[in-house]
């Protein structure tokens, strides 16, 4: 694994610690008087009151959406592979989306969760099977990648440290990420949703400055921009990979073939793992819009806003914060290759051939890497906080929008005259449930090597009847409860199917060291790029859910009003109107043009 390659020297220093516990002392801070400010009451519980400022939610979606995952995981990418992962980045405008079209719906229905607000649409059914899989997911995927990526730092920047318990020695790892998650869980299971929030809040700020630090040391070591792009080449800065590698011979027909020395010479275009267009094209937007317009994970911010004005201008501004990534953690990575490849920064030099390439494996811990070696004592302690910013906002978000799901999708189902202190109650006991089956996954995250891509690929197949779902939802009037149900059982039991085909390859459990039988349906299964498999299920959920619609009655339209376009009260469209003006509009324009720039920039 990756922490193996930790060396073994101290990296913090005495000033670096100091850094580190200043800005511990403010979270904590921040988590009392937040604390001392909470009523016993769901809506300030789960929502924050639902009086959340629109700089505070925007701040919390940004903080919540890059966690430690994302900032380790994306520099790697850019290590690894370029700008390819940047399409991902630049889903800018699905934050947009949210603003402008599903706010409205969401401020209307005053709901705590998704699968409520799916219910409101659809049916009870509906609203259960959201619920159950998206604890599910949040848990295996979130959780996971999370504490993953998390031991990944704390391994790579403080190799030395280990506890030994009576002959049992726990290393780095290990200790690292149990601290923050504990610590992470006690202000989330205590504070609640505005504990949350607010922290991000700081989080963001510190993430922000300690990853722009990194970003501008590199660039001055590396020797400028004009450098970075003589090293890493212009495949590197290409967002648009062919359908079939160069060199390699395309065919419809399911082929895998390779030459003596195991390189590809002949494949199906859809076993192209490679970043393709296509793919990028029409299953990043479904992930996309699905995390940003309908991910508990991200939608609970904007829940806890006041109003229509105050939610859509937070999602504005969050749009705005989803533009730094690519500068602030992709572009690192690639300096941390570019900084390798020449040799200019002693104890790089594991992440690239003898001939210059980038070596994936050890390609993934170049963000703590390049902390480790390249900056100064006292700003290196700036940036492990942003780390560390990073894992507890990702944790602390999901850990809420677990409980959240748990109580009221559940809990006040089963006992609908619980009090509201009871509630609350049984939403902290859930919270800390999370974060002991967060720590019960630690071993089966040190141990399965190939389990952080898997991870990648399980919001692709679980994530396209949510999206099919809610979309399609808000914009037919005539769909209905049941092709909603079967439309999401459909969808993730092919998801699930998926998920089950690859988990023994991915794993390399024995017997599958080499895949299953070439040429059989299985093979071809795990095979298929799981971002044309995951298309593949978003149209055969939206085909079920239109065709079992209409061979079934249609809805009650009175009890959906104001849930659809079709079913708005001319009052709904009024007060959606009266919530923004032009500053609205021109800041929407300035993301939208951010993301223009990108994409005309690098293409090559």
């Amino acid at each position: 694994m990756l922490i193996a390659q930790a060396h073994s020297a101290s990296t913090l220093t005495g000033l670096d610690w100091l850094v580190v516990g200043t800005y511990f002392g403010l979270l904590l801070a921040v988590a009392l008087w937040v604390i001392r400010k909470g009523k016993e009451t769901a809506d300030d519980y789960f929502l924050a009151g639902r009086n959340l400022s629109w700089w505070v939610v925007g701040a919390s979606i940004f903080a919540s959406n890059v966690g430690s995952e994302h900032v380790v995981g994306l520099a790697g990418s850019g290590a690894a592979d370029g700008v390819a992962m940047a399409h991902y980045e630049l889903h800018a405008w699905c934050v947009l989306v949210l603003a402008w079209v599903f706010v409205p719906f969401y401020s209307r229905s005053m709901v705590f969760t998704m699968p409520e607000f799916l219910e409101r649409r659809f049916s009870p059914a509906s609203r259960y099977v959201l619920s159950v899989v998206s604890i599910v997911m949040f848990i295996v995927s979130k959780i996971a990648v999370g504490v993953f990526a998390g031991g990944v730092v704390f391994a790579t920047l403080l190799p030395e440290v280990s506890l030994d318990l009576g002959g049992v020695v726990i290393d780095s790892f290990w200790l690292g990420s149990i601290l923050v998650i504990l610590l992470t869980g006690l202000y989330t299971v205590l504070g609640g949703m505005r504990a949350v929030a607010y922290n991000d809040a700081v989080q963001t700020v510190v993430l922000i400055l300690g990853s722009a630090a990194l970003t501008i040391y590199g660039l001055y070591t590396l020797g400028g921009w004009g450098e970075l792009r003589r090293l890493c080449g212009s495949d590197m800065f290409n967002l648009w990979r062919p359908l079939i590698p160069a060199g390699v011979e395309g065919t419809w027909a399911p082929v895998l073939e390779t030459d003596a020395a195991g390189r590809v010479v002949r494949q199906a275009w859809y076993f192209n793992g490679d970043y393709p267009w296509l793919g990028m094209l029409f299953c990043a937007p479904i992930i996309g819009l699905w995390y940003w317009c309908t991910d508990q994970y991200i939608v609970q911010r904007t829940l806890g806003a006041p109003d229509q004005r105050t939610a859509r201008r937070g999602s504005i501004f969050a749009g705005f914060l989803k533009l730094l990534p690519v500068y602030l953690f992709l572009v690192p990575g690639m300096i941390g290759f570019a900084l390798a490849k020449s040799g200019k920064v002693p104890g790089l030099e594991a992440m690239v051939t003898a001939d210059g390439q980038p070596v994936p494996r050890e390609a993934q811990a170049v963000f703590p890497l390049l902390v480790k070696h390249l900056l100064p004592t006292g700003l290196r302690g700036l940036v492990v906080a942003g780390l560390l910013s990073a894992l507890m906002s990702s944790l602390a978000g999901v850990f809420n929008a677990c409980s959240t799901l748990f109580t009221v999708d559940l809990y006040q189902k089963w006992r609908p005259q619980a009090s509201q202190a009871r509630v609350v109650r049984v939403g902290q006991i859930a919270t800390a449930g999370t974060v002991v089956i967060a720590l019960a996954w630690l071993p089966v995250i040190q141990g399965a090597r190939g389990l952080y891509n898997y991870l990648q690929a399980v919001q692709g197949y679980l994530a396209p009847p949510i999206f099919v779902v809610f979309f399609m939802g808000v914009t037919f009037k005539r769909l209905n409860g049941r092709g909603c149900f079967w439309a999401m059982t459909i969808g993730f039991l092919m998801g699930a199917f998926r998920m089950l085909v690859d988990t023994p390859v991915t794993l390399g459990l024995k017997g599958y060291e080499n895949g299953y039988a070439p040429g059989s349906f299985l093979w071809i299964v795990n095979n298929i790029y799981f971002q044309y498999f995951s298309v593949l299920i978003a149209i055969v959920s939206a085909t079920v859910l239109v065709v079992v619609s209409y061979l079934t009655p249609a809805p009650d339209y009175e009890r959906i009003r104001g849930l659809t376009f079709a079913t708005a009260t001319d009052e709904d469209r009024a007060r959606t109107r009266a919530s923004w003006d032009w500053t609205d509009v021109v800041a929407s324009a300035v993301v939208l043009a951010g993301i223009l720039f990108a994409y005309v920039y690098f293409r090559g």
